[in-house]
């Protein structure tokens, strides 16, 4: 079959006839129809994860796939041949950017039905992430306040519609050019991040969902009330995440380290310090397919590029300026 190989780290993407995909018993085979492109997928082939996601070169990258069943593994139940699905992979065996792929069950759920397979691929591994976020570790109830980084990116899009969903107060950044647009997503207050200092303008909130820089991190934990809640999801890592990935000692040590200065400042201002990688989960899926179909939330894609085009795609994911999701169709 046909994929896109990352070859060394820091290299571009190269088009390939690779083996099929090897099914174990708890897998299922996907055809796959689209790839969600992910900021993700450009930091791993650059190398910032090798510490922590020690891969094997060479590598098929995708985060997000929608397909069809073409086979399930001996003690696969939930799943039958031409069943329409979609998943984030798990670490260690992603691949989306291929022809075909081997998913666990455990992460796969059917395909919103109300989605085309695009608009499907576009959504796994946002909406685990916001999900995760916001309704694992946040715990958002309604009447909270929440600030939502950069609302008009992929994640914020969703973790925007989320809040509104959850009942929560919700302020973003973003642009002067999309501030109708995410009000229509569900922001409260728009904070225009050229000529604004969302420092200056937020008090007293709940949560933080953190996607930028460090300096932007250092700033917004000044906008937590007490016990509030800052969860990154663009790092430093901390303790905690090194733990349960169950990285080597020296792992620990680093990550100790490169968090020590925002954990000891969240520490000094009693707020709460949270590193979220987020992890594969089908049942989590399902309740957001459900969510989909009942009007809740909608994908946002800025634009789906071909298969032949998947360098391309993930070059444009890295310039930072994607209105929602990017996507990649194949010709099935």
């Amino acid at each position: 079959m046909q994929a896109y190989l990352l070859e060394a780290y820091g290299k571009q993407l190269r088009l390939a006839d690779i083996a099929e995909p090897v099914l174990a018993d708890d897998e299922v085979l996907v055809q796959v129809h689209a790839a969600g492109v992910n900021l993700l997928d450009a930091k791993i082939r650059n190398g910032e994860f090798k510490l922590i996601l020690p891969y094997q070169l060479p590598l098929v990258l995708g985060h997000d796939v929608a397909g069809t069943v073409l086979q399930v593994g001996a003690k696969v139940s939930g799943f039958n041949v031409g069943d329409e699905v979609y998943a984030r992979p798990g670490d260690m065996r992603i691949g989306a950017f291929a022809e075909r792929i081997a998913v666990k069950e455990k992460a796969l759920a059917r395909k919103p039905a109300s989605l085309t397979m695009e608009q499907a691929a576009s959504l796994p591994l946002v909406g685990l992430t916001a999900w995760q976020a916001l309704v694992e570790v946040a715990k958002l109830q309604p009447g909270q306040k929440v600030f939502i980084q950069a609302g008009s990116g992929g994640v914020g899009s969703f973790a925007i519609q989320l809040a509104r969903h959850l009942g929560a107060f919700i302020a973003t950044t973003t642009s002067a050019a999309n501030a109708a647009w995410v009000k229509a997503l569900g922001a409260d207050l728009v904070i225009d991040y050229r000529k604004d200092d969302f420092a200056t303008m937020l008090r007293d909130y709940d949560v933080v969902l953190h996607s930028q820089d460090s300096a932007t991190l250092a700033r917004s934990l000044g906008v937590l009330k007490p016990g509030g809640r800052l969860i990154s999801i663009s790092g430093p890592p901390d303790p905690a995440f090194a733990h349960k990935l169950g990285a080597p000692w020296f792992v620990k040590l680093v990550v100790r380290l490169l968090s020590a200065g925002v954990r000891r400042k969240a520490r000094r201002q009693q707020v709460h310090y949270d590193f979220l990688f987020m992890r594969a989960d089908g049942g989590q899926l399902r309740q957001i397919a459900a969510l989909v179909d009942a009007g809740a939330i909608r994908p946002v894609i800025e634009r789906v590029f071909p298969f032949a085009d998947t360098a391309q795609a993930l070059a444009h994911v890295e310039t930072g300026r994607a209105k929602g999701k990017v996507v990649i169709a194949m010709k099935n």
